[in-house]
């Protein structure tokens, strides 16, 4: 099953994909959806042609946004770290969050605006305190996520949120594919290109911690609730980790995917101001 949440004529409603069509099923997006326990019973509402869909971020507004640094092996060579012993964790605020095909922004104020292509993992139960097992029966699904990082920002201190939150700096969707369709999301490719070149690819095996481990430890430090996201960390190819470095610049397009569960294409446009 996939689902999503779209923009209608100044709302936002959730979706099923059935085929061509999105079909409305009495939320107002996947987060509101996921807080009922009977989500996958929702009668069918109107139904709108895919083609041309607005989509907004997967879940406009979680009450939580984490993100795990430095998980896959690669790219935590190319940083110059070493392995973690434990997941790497830091946080965004909702109003970082950027639909799936919306235009990213390039902030005035960053020189150095990178890309880091991710799994992202929607949360679909009460989640406190989990072993493993059971954080892996709480996923909803799994998503795409552009971990866009500002890194003149984030390097300032050694507290990362600087650069990791600027407003309407992290594509995610387009849409929450369930975990039966992907297998948990256990062996698929993660690639982000820019302008047509590859920038980055891997595959989610490589991941230091699974996406149900993740979910397990941050429980252990907090409720995670329905609709709440993560992201599992980005494979080697950052710009940073380049000799020379390179960022973004207006004009360019980044393109970010995750096998199985659809694209991020956002194009860069200046700062007005």
């Amino acid at each position: 099953m996939k689902l999503a949440t779209i923009r209608l004529d100044g709302r936002h409603a959730a979706v099923r994909v059935d085929g061509d069509e999105a079909v409305e099923v009495g939320a107002a997006d996947v987060g509101e959806l996921l807080a009922d326990p009977s989500w996958r019973d929702r009668p069918d509402g109107s139904r709108h042609p895919l083609a041309g869909v607005d989509y907004a971020p997967v879940v406009p507004r979680p009450s939580k946004i984490f993100c795990v640094g430095l998980n896959y092996r690669d790219h935590i060579l190319e940083m110059g770290r070493e392995l973690p012993t434990h997941p790497t964790l830091f946080a965004k605020f909702a109003d970082a969050l950027l639909g799936p095909a919306d235009d990213l922004v390039l902030p005035s104020v960053s020189e150095q605006v990178d890309w880091e292509v991710e799994l992202g993992v929607v949360i679909g139960a009460p989640l406190r305190r989990a072993s493993a097992a059971q954080a892996r029966d709480a996923i909803a699904g799994y998503t795409v996520v552009n971990d866009i990082s500002m890194r003149d920002w984030q390097w300032r201190t050694a507290q990362w949120l600087a650069g990791k939150t600027f407003e309407a700096s992290t594509p995610v969707g387009p849409w929450l594919v369930t975990p039966d369709e992907v297998d948990h999301a256990a062996d698929l490719e993660v690639r982000c290109e820019v302008d047509g070149v590859v920038m980055q690819r891997d595959r989610t095996s490589e991941l230091v911690a699974s996406p149900a481990d993740v979910a397990a430890y941050i429980s252990q430090i907090v409720a995670l609730r329905p609709g709440d996201l993560i992201a599992t960390g980005t494979p080697g190819g950052v710009g940073a980790g380049r000799d020379p470095k390179v960022f973004l610049a207006p004009g360019q397009t980044v393109r970010t995917s995750v096998e199985g569960l659809g694209e991020c294409v956002n194009h860069c446009v200046k700062d007005a101001g």
